[in-house]
């Protein structure tokens, strides 16, 4: 106990120093794989505490892993910094860019970042200070957005020597993260035909375009023929150059979603025989260019508990009359059916929730509690079938603000995503050194693992000679 509440204090002293580090990455936004400023600011302060550094791994210049301790166990804190394009935008309660078309912090990976630098500076001094025996390391993930990052230095084998991996995210409420995600590929099929005056003589022509087309007719049939709970969309990236030649290059680029790493791959497969059919019928060729792929996440129901009891013990965040103001006057510019759409997704009432911002600890809600599949993916999921992982999240933003958007982007420059950024440290922190301590808890964590797992190896998604996508980053 004395432990917890000396983490506790060192975390309260930190506040000033972690907040205007947040600030400073929102400041100063960089898309993934681009994300030095970021990347250099959180490695100099684990540098000054005594952490060992290893920086380019997986090939990625801004991803790092920074290391204290020895021996085992070994336990995981995920770091992420990477913004998003177009989101740039002051904090404001209305829509106001810095610089029009600049990256925005919309994902509040400002917060994510330097929240869980703050766990692993306190983990180290209370592992330094108490002799606890094991090893913390932080990693620094970059490219999340792109589902690059974890993915790469997974194939890597970043990951394989971790005995628990711990994570959080902001967001709208303060609970554990209990639901799935879906598993997902992005790749695209570029069509090579022959170009020719489509007037005069398109009987010379072979259209890419076509080839495109009719694979995409072919992907609008098999989506009655994949299992419910499966995306599949698309964009057509080159079309062509002009209605009066036959286009000799044309490109679609395809994300496909399902619950499990194996659907993914059925219909992947189905995709490229609908494309090979489509050049046949085209007189066309084509190849694919594959650029990512992730699987869906594992939630440790163990660490989970652990999660929850340390968000009780902290309790939610409150907030002043000006941060209550300011989130409801941002809440404001959103449709009325937005917010009751949001509240409905929950299954959660303003009462239960505390308001326009989040003020509670909250036990379940809505997509996000167990059994649950969220529609989206992420790259935590690869690291979950490594080792056992779980995450949660802490208010950054309004309960109604979606992220990804420019309120986002407003709300996590403010006290409020700071104060949520703080309980996410605490809370992380507390966990680490449970498992650190308590060989039952990481025991009972690494047998729901192989349970779940079924034992199984991890085998990345990614082709072996796949190399991380920088200079098209750039």
């Amino acid at each position: 106990m004395n432990k917890n509440k000396n983490v506790l204090t060192y975390l309260d002293g930190k506040e000033k120093l972690l907040s205007t580090l947040a600030k400073d990455i929102w400041s100063h936004p960089e898309l993934g794989l681009q994300e030095t400023y970021a990347s250099k600011s959180i490695i100099e302060k684990l540098k000054e505490a005594g952490f060992v550094i290893e920086e380019n791994v997986g090939q990625m210049p801004t991803a790092f892993i920074a290391s204290w301790g020895e021996g085992k166990p070994t336990i995981g804190i995920l770091g992420e910094y990477d913004a998003l394009p177009g989101l740039s935008q002051k904090t404001s309660i209305k829509k106001e860019p810095i610089k029009v078309g600049d990256p925005g912090h919309g994902c509040g990976h400002n917060l994510l970042g330097v929240g869980s630098l703050g766990a692993a500076l306190a983990v180290k001094e209370a592992m330094k200070n108490s002799g606890i025996k094991g090893t913390i390391k932080y990693f620094g993930c970059p490219a999340e957005e792109m589902l690059i990052g974890k993915i790469f230095m997974a194939r890597e084998g970043i990951f394989n020597d971790l005995d628990a991996v711990i994570t959080w995210h902001p967001m709208n409420l303060n609970m554990v993260w209990e639901s799935s995600c879906l598993a997902m590929n992005s790749f695209k099929l570029n069509f090579h035909g022959v170009s020719a005056h489509a007037a005069a003589m398109p009987q010379m022509g072979r259209s890419a375009l076509d080839g495109v087309v009719l694979t995409d007719v072919g992907v609008n049939y098999l989506r009655e023929h994949i299992v419910q709970e499966a995306r599949i969309h698309c964009v057509i990236t080159n079309g062509g150059l002009a209605p009066n030649v036959v286009p000799d290059y044309a490109q679609v680029w395809y994300f496909i979603r399902a619950p499990h790493r194996n659907q993914v791959e059925d219909i992947y497969s189905r995709i490229l025989d609908i494309a090979k059919g489509a050049a046949l019928m085209s007189g066309t060729t084509y190849d694919v260019e594959f650029i990512t792929g992730c699987y869906e996440y594992i939630p440790n129901s163990i660490i989970g508990e652990v999660m929850k009891e340390k968000l009780r013990e902290i309790g939610a965040p409150q907030f002043t009359e000006q941060e209550k103001k300011f989130a409801q006057e941002l809440e404001s510019t959103l449709p009325a059916t937005s917010i009751e759409n949001t509240l409905r997704s929950y299954g959660l009432t303003r009462e239960e929730i505390g308001g326009a911002l989040c003020d509670k600890i909250i036990e379940k809600g809505g997509f996000f509690s167990k059994e649950k599949i969220l529609p989206g993916s992420t790259d935590v999921g690869d690291v979950s079938y490594i080792a056992p992982t779980a995450q949660f999240m802490t208010v950054g933003m309004p309960v109604c603000v979606p992220g990804h958007s420019w309120q986002s982007t407003a709300s996590h420059s403010t006290s409020i995503a700071f104060k949520g950024m703080i309980l996410a440290a605490k809370t992380l922190a507390l966990t680490a050194l449970d498992l650190l301590t308590k060989p039952n808890i990481l025991k009972a964590a690494q047998d729901e693992f192989k349970k779940v797992t079924d034992g199984k190896k991890y085998i990345s998604p990614l082709p072996k000679d796949l190399k991380p996508p920088i200079e098209t980053s750039k």
